[in-house]
């Protein structure tokens, strides 16, 4: 049964294209909704393509697991799988895949536990800050003013999302740059980018040997970023984010020689001000479609040998 090793090299072909692909085109600068869903589709046909080498492998070394898979198939189709013809690989390759399927379980909880304890000891610091005033009851759009002699702005994921800014912040932003940033930071509350942030993280840190996870991680960070720019700069004008952006982070060191922890900064306030023209509605939409076909393409591989047999 060669199915299994066949969606295995899939795997590793969609991890190595993929990104090459994304890396040398041309538009996800300029459409980075498109480019996340782009992403995700590729992470999720290199998940889906281990899983059904999994699930395949363990059918056809176990005849239990086996039955369990093809419950209620025609004979025709479970002849066709070939799983009698498993050798001690197929044992090897379900156990291994297991483990890593495993043990990418283990790494998202531990992100996710990590991210409440993270959010719950912020919150409290924030009230411990800026604690409610007698009578005044948490809504869903509270912003929170907090004493501090550096310009910040953030939102805190949750239900509800909250915004928090810096007095420093308040006196440094001029106009409606206030409201350009603070529509930057709904635009994350409202697309739940956290949850892009968690996942990415979660497999970067559980393989860290696997470039495609560690390209993931990096481009979710940037290409969030982006896309929360875009929302602000749509309501607000791109020239009002993009010096609100200088506003919080010129102190920083972000404008200088040596590149800091937020170096894609520079690169965020010179595509504000140098804007490339959007795609038309019609390639955004010929590209979301490509992109929703690969993580389409291993189910399809994975069926055939039963649609052939039903044929």
């Amino acid at each position: 049964m060669i199915l299994p090793a066949v969606l295995l090299l899939l795997g590793v072909l969609t991890a190595v294209v993929g990104p090459r692909l994304l890396a040398r085109a041309d538009w996800p600068d300029r459409e980075p909704v498109v480019a996340l869903w782009a992403w995700q589709c590729v992470i999720a046909a290199v998940l889906l393509c281990c899983a059904l080498s999994m699930t395949f492998s363990a059918a056809a070394a176990w005849r239990a697991v086996g039955g369990h898979v093809f419950t209620g198939a025609p004979v025709a189709v479970v002849e066709a799988y070939t799983l009698g013809t498993a050798g001690a690989w197929a044992h090897v390759t379900a156990v291994v895949l297991a483990c890593g399927g495993l043990w990418s379980g283990a790494m998202l909880v531990r992100e996710i536990a990590r991210a409440h304890a993270r959010r719950r000891a912020r919150r409290a610091e924030l009230r411990r800050r800026a604690p409610l005033l007698p009578g005044e009851e948490p809504g869903s759009d509270r912003l929170v003013v907090l004493e501090g002699d550096r310009p910040d702005a953030w939102c805190l994921p949750g239900s509800p999302p909250q915004l928090v800014v810096t007095t420093a912040a308040l006196q440094r932003l001029k106009g409606r740059q206030l409201d350009a940033v603070l529509a930057h930071e709904r635009g994350h509350a409202r697309a739940r980018h956290d949850w892009l942030l968690h996942c990415s993280s979660a497999l970067a840190d559980g393989f860290p040997q696997v470039p495609v996870f560690s390209a993931f991680r990096d481009e979710m960070h940037r290409l969030v970023e982006l896309a929360a720019d875009d929302t602000a700069s749509r309501r607000f004008g791109r020239l009002t984010t993009a010096l609100a952006l200088v506003e919080l982070n010129e102190d920083r060191g972000i404008f200088g020689p040596c590149p800091t922890a937020q170096a894609h900064v520079p690169a965020r306030v010179h595509r504000l001000l140098t804007p490339g023209d959007r795609l038309p509605p019609s390639r955004r939409l010929r590209l979301t479609a490509v992109a929703s076909l690969v993580p389409a393409l291993p189910v399809l591989v994975a069926f055939l040998p039963g649609l052939r047999a039903l044929g």
